[in-house]
């Protein structure tokens, strides 16, 4: 396996001390980061300019004598053998990973010197549309940018049939079939956006959607109690947000009172709630018995009881505590109970 300090040492026998290191300062070669043309500038007292030629020469140097070094000579061709089974387009990372077998003592700023020197690639540092990335062309990045707008519209237009159960790789599959793309090439042209993400429930989905990508609290609280299907104490919701959030800290306190604030979460126990989209309804105990007698007429005990801990987490004397006042149930003969006329 070929080194790092192999290949730039043999690159370093090409040029003067100068052109040298300005290139390790430029790319960060040595560690850290990287030095500004003006940074350099100063240090040589002379112009942001003049730098920037003394850069730009020691690269068409360096690429003049690359295929000489048989172990650059290799990473050109792995990269180029990569980005085409890849569709011309990788993250900065899966490309990093790839060389990494090849090379050892490869990082980041290695990788970007190399790429530099070797000349066949395009960089996109990352922005609020991606993460950074390598292409092979215009033509490459254009394919990607298009299917991912044709992704993008496709899950918008499904949101909540993808959202309702984990069919986001099925409908891929079918989408990429559908448009007779590579699938692996489609893989890549989705890894670089932003625009889609996967949670830590390994639901996938546009980046724009709470119960994918939780934002606010309040989003955590809801995918928390969507995905757990149950019922959960204000505090126990809080460290799920911290062990599942990915850094997400939330205390206590502050998802109770997102709790009490938001219509879609029940009270169903002491500091227990659940969903309003699970069959859960607000209220307290009386008036959760009455709305039950309402909509089932009248009902023994036993059957109210098992009625009301459907929906809340009543213990059964609070049920039979609640029947006994006269001015709002009625027992009658046959033991069934009723709502007392006004």
């Amino acid at each position: 396996m070929a080194t790092v300090d192999k290949i730039l040492s043999q690159f370093w026998s090409h040029l003067d001390d100068r052109q040298k290191d300005v290139l390790v300062g430029r790319f960060g070669i040595a560690g850290g980061d990287s030095s500004t043309l003006a940074e350099l500038g100063k240090k040589y007292g002379i112009t942001r300019e003049r730098v920037r030629q003394i850069e730009s020469g020691a690269l068409g140097t360096l690429r003049e004598k690359a295929p000489s070094n048989a172990a650059f000579a290799e990473f050109a061709e792995r990269s180029k053998k990569y980005m085409k089974n890849a569709g011309g387009v990788s993250m900065k990372e899966h490309f990093l990973e790839h060389h990494r077998d090849s090379i050892e003592g490869l990082g980041e700023n290695h990788l970007s010197f190399f790429i530099e020197t070797e000349g066949s690639f395009s960089y996109h540092p990352e922005d609020k549309e991606f993460w950074p990335f390598y292409y092979s062309d215009k033509e490459s990045f254009g394919d990607a940018r298009k299917f991912i707008i044709d992704w993008e519209k496709f899950l918008k237009s499904r949101k909540d049939e993808i959202l309702a159960s984990p069919k986001y790789h099925v409908h891929f599959k079918i989408f990429v079939k559908k448009l007779g793309v590579n699938p692996t090439h489609a893989e890549n042209y989705v890894a670089i956006s932003k625009k889609f993400h996967t949670n830590n429930y390994g639901d996938s989905g546009l980046s724009e959607w709470p119960e994918i990508k939780p934002v606010t609290i309040r989003d955590h609280i809801y995918l928390i109690l969507k995905k757990e299907d149950k019922p959960i104490h204000f505090v126990n919701i809080a460290e799920l947000i911290g062990e599942r959030g990915k850094g997400k800290h939330a205390l206590g306190a502050t998802v109770h009172n997102e709790l009490i604030k938001d219509p879609r979460f029940v009270l169903v126990g002491r500091g227990i709630y659940g969903l309003s989209e699970n069959g859960y309804k607000p209220g307290t105990a009386r008036e959760v018995i009455q709305r039950i007698l309402k909509e089932n007429g009248p009902m023994r005990t036993k059957e109210l009881i098992s009625a009301v801990q459907k929906e809340r987490f009543f213990k059964p004397n609070t049920v039979l505590v609640n029947l006994q006042n006269k001015k709002f149930f009625l027992r009658q003969p046959d033991g069934t109970y009723i709502i007392r006329k006004k």
